[in-house]
């Protein structure tokens, strides 16, 4: 289970770098004084009267069509409660980076030091020339009800205030297809509703739209049951009165066959869930804590479907799975609004979803092979690819067919192909990774634990239950700056090689390592002597099983640490050269660059491995590779020691792999620019789709490459990955930072698994 994320770890991430989660760059060119004098005066004076003519062309040359306003003013900040528009804005920045790392979405988060609401609505509608959208957030009851029913009729863009109808669209699919799985009629069922704020009041409202009976949904407050006899319910609460004779949430539990929790947690007992009928379904969506934790519920009711707002756990109701496509889908069409037909739209599709063959990507995610429609998967897994290309063109249809969109869509088959494009597919390979290795995390070894980096992706490592980690160092310097760094590493073992208590695993691991290396040079001495260094002591931990994985290379030259790693533990069978790879997350997906990091020029038959080995490791990442070995000639446009060697290599690969999908010698921008590639080499393997990994003739040529990548362009990268070694040995840069720690971390351990 997911420890508590630590204060220091959350303030110093909001803090570190440029404060903040987003920030506004060009999308135009702007270097010459030709591209400023378009961008701004006298060239924007053109778009300007454009506009003025037609209102409409705002969508084609300013961003509106793509920009949602996320906005608070603070009053109901998740489960913090009324704590004022800037203590809520580090919520809406990361609404808004949600918006954009789903569905590619702009927003400006805006927060109103308002709570009166004829002013917040006037704020919001004054702001309308400026936004596609607007997203509220965190806004108490009752007057979120009254500021967006005001804001849908007076304004002609969409609006949706997230906290009701988010939940409400998620649980519906998980409604809709729990009690398809236990054969119950929506129409028929009991539903028992605690909570009758926004949320439990919107959910119930899409419940009763998707067919269930009002009369048969009984709501609970603080106060109890809520019963037509009752004086102090306004408009909203009334629509669920009931007149049976139910007065307590215990009564209201009896013979019902649904229970949703929008309250609080540990409001709910084992005695009450075994009170209602056969096959209860049961969501309980408090956070962080339940209102009955997912253990007791399953204990108490072995038939029970059970889902919660927890992702530790099966059938996570999360809004993220709604509000990106949602909204994606309304601009795409420009629709005036977000109506019921679309939020329709969206329950059936997640619904529908869920029925579908899962993508092995996603299967990665969550370490199983066979996730399937069942009882523990009701509701797609936000990690999930297909969501954007199936929510979004749901709710666009929905709203062309119900008359608010002023855009309508013609090819959708083009629309579904800009939307996979827009993110880039498999994008999302490094929570794939993460998500991975939780299932079964794995023994790590950090061989640089004297490193306050170090420390701190231990930790984290350890909290969200990536690895166990193992810290090698002096143990009082190590825990000097653990304490002195304010973290928590509890009892996370930490091991000096040289300190006399471990006298007896140096002793066993210097007559293994003797047993390996003696007829190569080592003496049983020298053998006793390399024990003290961390990276053969923590080498020889990995070959014993003492651990699964060994991490190093932080603060020491490549060839120092992965020398100890090809001493002790060795390659795989039948490898001839080790290598390195990198992963490069870039707009369009992940790039696989290989060796990056090992060989420094290697021969056509060494290529020839190097490509073999980087294949395997891409598709243990569930993505097929398209392999390019690129250099400066494209199929024999220019002679030299480099082109003829890729394109021997290639040649020697297509006879090998006839199916595999590699091409060269080519160009680097040919293996991505398709269009060019069919023009001029129409019988190239990469003419479809382009590459997604590239094979380098040197080293020199790759670590150019990726440097410039990563620094220049700044993308994130992954890597170096060790590749032909028999157990997961992985070697840092230097320098590394805290992030590409953990990533390498998360890497070993699903290498680990699988070894």
């Amino acid at each position: 289970m997911q420890k508590k994320i630590r204060r220091e770890d959350a303030l110093e991430y909001h803090a570190k770098g440029r404060p903040g989660k987003l920030e506004v760059v060009p999308t135009k060119e702007y270097n010459t004084q030709r591209d400023l004098s378009l961008a701004y005066s006298p060239g924007v004076a053109e778009p300007c009267l454009a506009i003025a003519d037609n209102l409409e062309d705002v969508y084609k040359y300013t961003a509106k069509g793509n920009l949602v306003a996320v906005i608070s003013n603070g009053t109901a900040v998740l489960g913090l409660g009324d704590i004022g528009p800037e203590a809520g804005k580090p919520v809406m920045e990361g609404k808004g980076l949600l918006f954009k790392i789903y569905a590619d979405i702009d927003v400006f988060d805006i927060e109103l030091n308002t709570k009166n609401v004829d002013e917040f609505v006037r704020t919001v509608k004054i702001l309308e020339p400026t936004f596609g959208g607007v997203n509220l957030e965190d806004i108490k009851a009752p007057e979120c009800f009254e500021i967006e029913e005001r804001l849908k009729k007076e304004l002609n863009i969409p609006i949706m205030h997230d906290d009701q109808h988010g939940t409400a669209i998620i649980s519906g699919a998980a409604l809709l297809n729990a009690l398809e799985l236990v054969g119950k009629k929506i129409e028929e069922v009991k539903i028992v509703v605690n909570g009758a704020g926004a949320s439990a009041i919107s959910c119930s409202k899409l419940y009763v739209a998707l067919g269930a009976n009002v009369e048969n949904v009984v709501m609970c407050d603080s106060k109890g049951v809520i019963r037509a006899d009752r004086t102090d319910l306004d408009e909203r609460k009334s629509i669920f009165a009931t007149s049976r004779d139910l007065h307590t949430l215990e009564e209201a539990f009896v013979g019902a066959d649904v229970f949703i929790g929008l309250s609080k947690g540990n409001t709910v007992s084992q005695a009450m869930v075994k009170t209602m009928a056969d096959n209860p379904i049961v969501f309980a969506m408090a956070n962080p804590t339940p209102e009955i934790s997912y253990e007791e519920a399953i204990e108490a009711r072995p038939d029970i479907i059970m889902a919660t707002g927890r992702s530790d756990y099966p059938n996570q109701v999360n809004n993220v799975l709604g509000f990106p496509y949602i909204f994606r889908g309304a601009l795409d069409v420009r629709a005036t609004e977000i109506n019921e037909p679309m939020k329709l739209a969206a329950v059936r599709a997640l619904a529908e979803l869920a029925k579908k063959s899962v993508p092995d990507l996603v299967n990665m995610a969550y370490g199983t092979d066979n996730l399937m429609f069942s009882r523990t998967y009701i509701i797609p897994k936000p990690v999930d690819p297909r969501l954007l290309q199936t929510v979004a063109p749901a709710v666009a249809k929905a709203a062309m067919e119900s008359g608010v969109a002023k855009n309508p869509i013609t090819d959708w088959e083009a629309y579904e192909g800009q939307l996979a494009r827009r993110l880039g597919q498999d994008n999302r390979i490094s929570r794939v990774i993460i998500n991975k290795a939780k299932t079964n995390p794995k023994r790590v070894v950090f061989a640089d634990a004297e490193n306050l980096k170090v420390l701190k992706a231990a930790q984290q490592v350890r909290d969200e239950g990536i690895a166990y980690p193992i810290l090698l160092g002096e143990q009082e310097l190590i825990r000097d700056l653990i304490v002195q760094n304010n973290l928590d590493l509890g009892d996370t073992p930490i091991i000096d090689p040289r300190a006399p208590e471990q006298e007896e695993l140096i002793n066993k691991f210097a007559d293994g390592f003797y047993q390996k290396r003696q007829r190569k040079g080592v003496s049983a001495r020298e053998a006793r002597k390399l024990m003290y260094y961390r990276n053969y002591f923590g080498a020889m931990m990995v070959e014993t099983g003492e651990a699964d994985a060994l991490i190093s290379g932080l603060t020491r030259n490549y060839p120092d640490t992965i020398r100890p790693a090809l001493q002790v533990i060795g390659k795989e069978p039948g490898v001839q050269k080790v290598a390195g790879m990198y992963i490069m997350l870039t707009k369009r997906g992940p790039l696989f660059f290989s060796d990056t990091t090992v060989n420094f020029n290697p021969t056509a038959e060494e290529i020839v491995e190097i490509t073999e080995m980087t294949a395997r490791a891409v598709e243990r990442f569930n993505i097929k590779p398209r392999i390019a070995l690129v250099t400066y000639s494209n199929f024999g446009s220019a002679k030299g020691d480099d082109a003829e060697k890729m394109n021997k290599a290639v040649d020697l690969l297509h006879k090998k792999h006839p199916d595999m999908i590699v091409d060269g010698e080519i160009q680097a921008h040919l293996a991505f620019n398709t269009e060019l590639l069919r023009q001029n080499h129409p019988f190239s393997k990469l003419v479809e789709e382009g590459a997604n990994t590239l094979i380098f003739p040197n080293l020199s040529a790759s670590n150019i490459a990726y440097n410039l990548m990563s620094e220049a362009a700044g993308f994130d990268a992954i890597g170096p990955i060790l590749l032909g070694l028999r157990k997961p040995v992985h070697v840092l840069q230097l320098g590394s930072s805290e992030r590409e720690i953990v990533n390498m971390v998360a890497i070993a351990v699903v290498e680990a698994q699988g070894k």
